[in-house]
């Protein structure tokens, strides 16, 4: 399967509309291809890693912890947003041991996710970690994470009854899922 090229739009005008600690919000302007000026408006985030951490025995860790913008408790896999400077590896194994009270031998990228294309640019670097080891955890002073061990058939059964609904979750537990069961990049990951 092939992607055709449709045209670019072109940049016209860029308005920061407002710049916070984690993101920032434009208004541009741009002409569209077939000459015409609309408006697109769009967040820029610095991205993310999120983890699937595997205990071994069909098992993985997960957090729950309350989420300001919907006001619900989710569980969701361990992620955390990339500092300056920092590598998205570097930032998971920091995220890992502070959320879950792990640290991880074997790490393997297994791919990447826009999360919303039509209005960010926040990537997310989704790692395999295995051979898990206990770590004294000590999260961030904003954060209150509970780690929670689930079976992948577990955590499948909660997606089909619509508690699990965050989206980097899903993902990652789809592949879980994969991975767990089918075997499924079985030659490149360590089980």
């Amino acid at each position: 399967m092939t992607i055709e090229k449709v045209g670019a739009e072109i940049q016209y005008k860029s308005e920061l509309v407002f710049s916070g600690r984690l993101l920032q919000v434009y208004r541009d302007q741009v002409r569209l291809t077939n000459g015409k000026l609309t408006v697109r408006e769009y967040i820029k985030h610095p991205g993310a890693a999120v983890v699937v951490p595997y205990l071994g025995n069909r098992q993985i860790v997960m957090v729950k912890q309350f989420r300001y913008p919907i006001h619900q408790v989710m569980l969701e896999l361990p992620a955390g947003k990339i500092d300056p400077g920092e590598k998205p590896l570097d930032t998971i194994q920091r995220e890992i041991s502070e959320e879950t009270g792990y640290r991880a031998e074997n790490w393997h990228l297994i791919g990447q996710i826009h999360t919303c294309v039509g209005y960010s640019d926040e990537l997310l670097h989704l790692y395999w970690a295995s051979q898990l080891q206990p770590y004294a955890a000590t999260q961030d002073e904003d954060e209150n994470l509970q780690p929670v061990i689930l079976t992948i058939d577990e955590a499948m059964q909660l997606i089909f009854q619509g508690k699990i609904t965050d989206a980097k979750t899903l993902i990652g537990l789809f592949f879980a899922d994969k991975i767990i069961n089918f075997g499924f990049m079985n030659a490149q990951i360590n089980l």
